[in-house]
This record gives structure tokens, C-alpha cells and sequence, in this order.
């Protein structure tokens, strides 16, 4: 096969994906045809050329934000979503999946796999509905919600949150806020409700 052949099977994403380093770099390149750039981890925070890149990226076709599931992910995750504060910023999450990157002698120490080490299947579908445009007039998924669907605001609600992201498959990590970024980003009204739905019935 040679590279031509290799390009056209690439999946075309209009937003840059940020990710956090070069193993995550080099897989997202043999699945997706757009700019990944990689923070470096924590390196972000003192790489001004980097940090203006991201900003640039941000108001001329928007961004989404892949990140490893752990706590490290989620601080350089927040960092980027300010910096690009006021531009289209998406997040695509990876589930926490205990297990080991090959290359590596030992798990993280959360016991998670990174980006590096999800199946492509996983990335590609979390990249895809993340990436799709809502049209303009379909309802959000507002604090309003959260609340009266006893995901913010209540004693019960972090563990709410837990079933309902252990749902979706998504990281258990997240506060209300960051929830609704994501519910928002990946979900319509109705998907959203539909799992409410189904969380309460258990």
C-alpha cells in the first residue's frame, strides 16, 4: 500500500485535536487528517510559541480537547479549554479502562490507559460525535437540568454523576460544570434525558 492509499483512508476532522503527548500524537496521525498538536504534558505551561498555536487554532476552526482520563489529563484538559477561552473548544473523552500501554513496564498510577493505548475504534467514534456540528436551534442541556434531574446541587449528586457518566462511558472524574460542557459537546436533549432516565430507574 502505498502512502496515497494510506492518506485516503484517513478521517477528515475540520477542528485541530490537542492531545497530550507523542505517542497520543502519532496515533491520532494514522487515524485522522487534521493538525494534532501535543502539549507536551505539563510542558504547556511554560511554552508561550505552543500556547499562542492553540489559541490560533481555536478561532480559526475550533479545537477538541483529548486528553488521558486521569487527574494529570484533566489539569492540562482545564488549561487549554481557558486558554482557548471564548473560541470553539470540544472535548472528546476516553472511558477509564484499567490496563497497561504496551511500551510501558508499569500501569499509571491511577491504573488507567492512556490515549496511546485506546483501540482506535474508541478514539475514532469519541473524535466523530464530538466533532458533529448541533444545528443551531436544537435545545441545550442547561444547570437548570443538572439540577432538577439531582446531578448538581444535592447530597446525592456526585453519586448521580457517577452512575450517569459510568452510563455514557465517560470519565468518572468531572464536576457538574465540566459535565455539562460534555453532555452539551457529545449529547442532544433527548440522548441526555434518555439516560437520565435510565440511571434513576436503577
Amino acid at each position: 500500500m502505498n502512502t496515497l492509499d494510506k492518506a485516503k483512508k484517513l478521517i477528515p476532522i475540520k477542528e485541530a485535536i490537542i492531545v497530550e503527548g507523542r505517542y497520543d500524537k502519532i496515533k491520532l496521525s494514522q487515524l485522522f487528517d487534521t493538525v494534532i498538536v501535543e502539549t507536551e504534558g505539563f510542558g504547556i505551561y511554560s511554552n508561550l510559541a505552543k500556547v499562542n498555536l492553540i489559541k490560533k487554532l481555536a478561532v480559526k476552526n475550533g479545537i477538541i480537547i483529548l486528553t488521558d482520563s486521569d487527574r494529570a489529563g484533566f489539569q492540562i484538559r482545564n488549561y487549554v479549554k481557558n486558554i482557548a477561552k471564548g473560541n470553539v473548544v470540544k472535548h472528546a473523552y476516553i472511558p477509564d479502562i484499567q490496563g497497561k500501554e504496551k511500551r510501558k513496564q508499569k500501569p499509571s498510577k491511577e491504573g488507567f490507559l492512556g490515549v496511546e493505548g485506546i483501540d482506535d475504534s474508541i478514539i475514532i467514534s469519541a473524535v466523530e460525535k464530538c466533532s458533529s456540528e448541533k444545528e443551531k436551534n436544537e435545545k441545550l442541556i442547561s444547570k437548570a437540568d443538572l439540577f432538577s434531574d439531582g446531578l448538581s446541587g444535592g447530597e446525592e449528586s456526585k453519586k448521580l454523576r457517577l452512575k450517569l457518566t459510568k452510563d455514557l462511558k465517560l470519565p468518572k472524574r468531572m464536576s457538574a460544570n465540566m459535565l455539562l460542557d460534555v453532555l452539551n459537546s457529545l449529547y442532544t436533549y433527548d440522548e441526555y434525558k434518555q439516560a437520565v432516565t435510565r440511571y434513576k430507574e436503577e
